[in-house]
């Protein structure tokens, strides 16, 4: 497998991680645990962004 392609399914799974901890963080009334989720979920957004320009730059 690739290096951007491993790198874009971690990030679609940091992404996923994410949104779940999010979700739990509201139904709980949980801020910092809403808050890390969130984090988390832009992190894995950003990681398959840079996979995306990676991809077009190796062609």
């Amino acid at each position: 497998m690739k290096t951007s392609t491993k790198d874009q399914v971690e990030g679609t799974f940091h992404e996923i991680k994410g949104k779940a901890k999010e979700v739990a963080g509201q139904l709980s009334d949980n801020p910092t645990l809403e808050g890390e989720g969130l984090g988390e979920k832009i992190a894995g957004k950003v990681q398959n962004k840079l996979c995306q320009v990676e991809k077009v730059l190796e062609k």
